[in-house]
C-alpha cells in the first residue's frame, strides 16, 4: 500500500515539475532551438547569457529591488498584525469577542475584484498612485492569517499564560515572550504564502503602478514581450522567469519544516 502510495505521488510530482523543468530548459537556448521541431528538452549548446542578456534588457535589477521591498514589507506587516489580532481573539476575553472575529473572517468571502474601484479611490485621495505604498499598506492586514494564528494559538496551554502574569508580564509581554515564539510554524505558514503571494501579485500592482521606476518584477515580465519586436525572444523570457522563479523555491525550501507542522497543527482545536 505505501509503495502505491508512494508511486502515485512520485507520478504527480514529475507532472507538476515538469513545466519548471521546460521553462528551465528553455531558458539555456538560442532562438532556433526554442522553435525547433522535433523540440529538445537539453539543448545542444548551452547559452548562458541568456540570463545576463535578460537581467538587463529590462531593468530586472530595479524591479527585483522592488519586489523584494514590498514582499518585504506586507510579510513583516501581516506576521504582526495577524499574530497580534490572533492572539487578541484567542487569548483575550472581552464582550463582542467571537462576533468581531466572526465579522472580521467573513471578509475572506469578498472577492477583491469587487474591492478594486473603492480601493483605487483611497490610493488616489492620499496621492500614492505609482508609489510603493499603494500595494503595501492595503495588505499589511489579512483576515485569512488572523483565522490561521487564532486557530493556531487555541492550542497555546493557558498554565503557560497563566505563570507569565504570575511573573508580572501583561498582555503585551506575554504576547511577545511566551506565545509568539511558540507560533514559529504558523508564522513561517503565513509567511510563506504572503510572500508567494506578493512576490506574484500582478493585477493591483498593474491597476497602480504606472511609472516604470517602481514596478515590479511581474509587471516587467508581462512587458517584456513588448519589448522586443516583431519575434517574441522565448529563451530570453524564460530566462527572466526563471529568476522571477527562484526566490518563491528559495523560500519554500527554507521554511518547509516549519510550513509543514504549520498546516497541521493550525486547525487541530476550535475553541479558546
Amino acid at each position: 500500500m505505501d509503495l502505491l502510495v508512494y508511486l502515485v505521488l512520485s507520478v504527480v510530482g514529475i507532472i507538476f515539475i515538469m513545466p519548471f523543468a521546460w521553462m528551465v530548459a528553455n531558458s539555456f537556448k538560442d532562438i532556433r532551438g526554442i522553435y525547433q521541431y522535433p523540440p529538445e528538452f537539453i539543448p545542444e549548446v548551452w547559452h548562458f547569457e541568456n540570463y545576463s542578456e535578460a537581467w538587463t534588457m529590462t531593468h530586472f535589477d530595479l524591479g527585483f529591488l522592488n519586489s523584494a521591498f514590498v514582499a518585504a514589507a506586507v510579510v513583516l506587516g501581516q506576521l504582526f498584525t495577524a499574530s497580534l489580532a490572533g492572539y487578541s481573539f484567542a487569548r483575550l476575553r472581552y464582550p463582542g469577542r467571537d462576533k468581531i472575529f466572526l465579522l472580521y473572517i467573513s471578509l475572506m468571502m469578498v472577492p477583491f475584484t469587487v474591492l478594486l474601484i473603492p480601493l483605487y479611490v483611497q490610493m488616489r485621495y492620499f496621492n500614492w498612485i505609482s508609489t510603493l505604498q499603494a500595494v503595501i499598506v492595503p495588505f499589511l492586514f489579512t483576515p485569512w492569517g488572523t483565522f490561521m494564528m487564532r486557530q493556531f494559538m487555541v492550542t497555546i496551554p493557558r498554565e503557560l499564560e497563566d505563570a507569565a502574569r504570575i511573573d508580572g508580564c501583561g498582555f503585551f509581554r506575554t504576547y511577545w515572550l511566551i506565545i509568539l515564539p511558540l507560533t514559529k510554524p504558523a508564522l513561517a505558514t503565513l509567511a510563506i504564502f504572503t510572500f508567494v503571494n506578493t512576490w506574484n501579485s500582478f493585477q493591483w500592482p498593474l491597476i497602480v503602478l504606472g511609472k516604470p521606476k517602481v514596478k515590479t518584477l511581474p509587471l516587467l515580465l508581462a512587458s517584456f514581450q513588448n519589448q522586443s519586436g516583431m519575434r517574441t525572444p522565448w529563451h530570453l523570457i524564460m530566462a527572466a522567469a526563471t529568476f522571477v522563479v527562484i526566490p518563491v523555491l528559495i523560500a519554500f525550501v527554507v521554511g518547509q519544516k516549519y510550513y509543514v507542522r504549520g498546516i497541521v497543527t493550525s486547525g487541530i482545536k476550535g475553541g479558546g
